[in-house]
């Protein structure tokens, strides 16, 4: 895709803080909003709660000047700023600054409840200088410090780091004023961000992105979603990596007006999401795919005191694969008479090795009629997240299937690994060079080609409009008896069909032990009858092996809040089968059934299994041990 703007007065910048400048110097957006916070889960929206694109451009170049009084660019800092604008201040503060910024959500800063894994773990790998933090939160650290029961490895990385408070940085006096021609922030090859990935496969991993890659990448994600100064974006998404952190930065390159919003708030009321489209006429907005489902059954359509029009909207896009048709239907059929037009449906691709975007099926100057919804082709219930480009279109987001083994092209047609090369391409994982070498340094055989990043998802190109439908990861197919493969979400939905009313979609986990199929559900509420949690169990194996033609071996329901999730709510699997083999199930029931369909034991949640320790399952052949990484961020729980 070619780097273009909508002015061409205005030329794209090699860097997205550059931009933040250019937009402040002109009379129709020094005082156009470029962030609006809703506070407390509202649509009232205070005076405080505007960042304007000369205020944004101010404090940006005040916050990167008092950042340097302490630190030395190229330094290392961690973020451990609550969602908000002050964080959005920083992260490009840190931008200008030269610093290489490391945003993760902050835990609990007691941390009792073992909920700061992560922060050990990004301490640990990425060595910072310093920790940028609300005040309140160092003083609650400092605290922490000083009790005698603290863990020892984490009070010695947080003693070594300079803590710098954001009332610091954000409010004293200093020339704000920018010389354009001596720029001195992260230049376009320099590695400016530090995003770990989502954990869905494995333990989060450190990407290092130069700051060219996500100017280039949100560029194209511009071009793709038609984004000009005229869009207003809404969002809760965690603005700490991948697609929330993305469209912080696509709305400075597009001049636009962002409307954001906590992940807490969406999830304690779903239909403040639909009130924020409603209220500020929002054209694009960006959603995971279980929201859909989640805002048909939460969202109070009826019950809401306030009206709903979302005409306005020409992208909802929906991100985290797989992406089903029926979901995305029944969500139309609900939100079509408040005005939700079905072109706006923009199914959609992104990784973090990938800066995120990779694509989207969408299309604005398509005349084919196929480049929209309802008439999107499917492949196994599931929607299209791209249309490939034909040989006679140039694109530079190469986007190719492969076969995993053998790393040679297969036909349209045949299911293989998805792989991308692009200027987005991420450098590679920090500390983990063999593991870089593999998976972004993927090679064609016997063929010289430009290197891609293998993604680790399969995926299959069907259609003479060569629609790309991501069809599960590599790493989490079962292979069946029959020596079939099947995609774990397949089960995982049809289980979930059988009882939506006592399950909690998107809190089913499926995976393979010792050729046995395990399946784990979170139920709504903590049923005690253990008949009708026996019944649940039967009824899920039954609805599955319907529509799947596979025998589930074993049902688990659980507590609700007991099946991980990343922070953009994907389910762990690996982390679920850890749970299951470690007996850490927090269970109510658990049936395993025998080859005819009945069962062969039950248990009403002691979470132990066979003839091993207590509390530890042990299945005949598999003994697996696998370090497993839950959220920090609590509004998962309630997802």
């Amino acid at each position: 895709m070619n780097y273009e703007n909508y002015d061409p007065i205005f030329p794209d910048q090699p860097v997205v803080d550059q931009y933040l400048p250019i937009w402040a110097s002109l009379s129709a957006f020094r005082s156009k909003p470029a962030f609006i916070w809703s506070e407390d889960g509202t649509t009232n929206v205070s005076n405080g709660s505007t960042l304007t694109y000369a205020q944004l451009n101010d404090s940006v170049q005040s916050i990167s000047i008092q950042l340097l009084h302490s630190l030395q660019r190229g330094n290392t800092v961690i973020i451990l700023c609550t969602p908000g604008l002050e964080l959005v201040e920083i992260i490009f503060g840190c931008q200008r600054a030269g610093l290489l910024s490391v945003p993760i959500f902050p835990p609990d800063p007691s941390f009792s409840k073992q909920n700061h894994h992560h922060l050990l773990r990004a301490l640990s790998q990425t060595k910072p200088k310093a920790a940028i933090a609300h005040h309140d939160y160092i003083t609650k650290v400092q605290q922490y410090l000083s009790l005698p029961s603290k863990d020892k490895k984490l009070a010695q990385m947080l003693q070594n780091l300079k803590w710098v408070p954001t009332e610091d940085v954000k409010h004293k006096n200093a020339d704000s004023r920018l010389d354009s021609m001596s720029y001195d922030g992260c230049k376009p090859d320099e590695t400016y961000l530090i995003q770990y990935t989502s954990g869905a496969i494995g333990i989060p991993k450190p990407v290092l992105v130069t700051a060219g890659s996500a100017a280039h990448n949100v560029r194209t994600a511009r071009k793709a979603y038609d984004l000009h100064p005229n869009s207003v974006i809404v969002s809760w998404l965690p603005q700490y990596h991948d697609c929330g952190l993305m469209f912080l930065l696509l709305t400075i390159v597009s001049g636009a007006t962002c409307v954001l919003t906590s992940p807490a708030a969406f999830v304690n009321r779903p239909r403040l999401w639909i009130e924020l489209i409603t209220q500020f006429k929002a054209t694009c907005t960006p959603v995971p795919s279980f929201t859909l489902p989640l805002v048909v059954k939460r969202g109070g359509v009826e019950t809401g005191s306030s009206p709903i029009n979302l005409g306005s909207l020409r992208n909802l896009i929906i991100i985290n694969e797989p992406i089903y048709k029926a979901s995305v239907e029944e969500f139309l059929h609900v939100f079509k008479p408040f005005g939700l037009n079905p072109s706006s449906i923009s199914p959609s691709y992104g990784l973090a090795e990938n800066c995120t975007f990779v694509s989207t099926a969408w299309r604005n100057d398509d005349n084919s009629g196929n480049s929209c919804f309802p008439v999107f082709p499917s492949h196994n219930k599931l929607l299209p997240i791209a249309r490939l480009a034909s040989e006679e279109e140039e694109e530079d987001m190469d986007i190719i299937v492969v076969n995993e083994h053998t790393h040679e092209p297969v036909d349209d047609g045949i299911e293989g690994e998805i792989w991308v090369a692009s200027p987005s391409n991420a450098s590679g994982y920090l500390g983990h060079p063999f593991l870089t070498q593999d998976i972004f340094k993927g090679r064609l055989s016997n063929k010289v080609s430009r290197c891609f990043v293998r993604t680790g998802d399969k995926g299959i190109v069907k259609g003479e409009e060569r629609f790309l439908f991501v069809t599960g990861r590599c790493a989490e197919v079962i292979k069946l008896p029959n020596g079939q493969d099947i995609h774990p979400h397949y089960i995982e939905t049809a289980a979930y069909n059988s009882c939506p009313q006592f399950m909690r979609g998107g809190c089913l986990a499926a995976f393979d032990v010792s050729r046995m199929i395990i399946l784990v559900a979170e139920m709504q509420r903590s049923e005690k009858d253990n008949k009708i949690l026996r019944n649940i169990c039967e009824r899920i194996r039954e609805n599955v092996f319907e529509n799947e033609k596979v025998d589930v071996g074993m049902v688990v329901l659980v507590k609700s809040g007991s099946v991980p999730k990343t922070t953009s709510g994907k389910i762990q699997r690996w982390a679920a089968k850890q749970y299951f083999l470690g007996g850490k199930m927090n269970a109510l029931m658990e049936l395993k059934f025998d080859n005819n369909g009945g069962f062969l034991r039950s248990s009403n949640g002691r979470g132990s299994y066979g003839e091993g320790e207590e509390g530890r399952a042990v299945i005949p052949e598999e003994k697996e041990e696998v370090a497993y990484s839950l959220s920090s961020a609590p509004w998962l729980a309630r997802l």
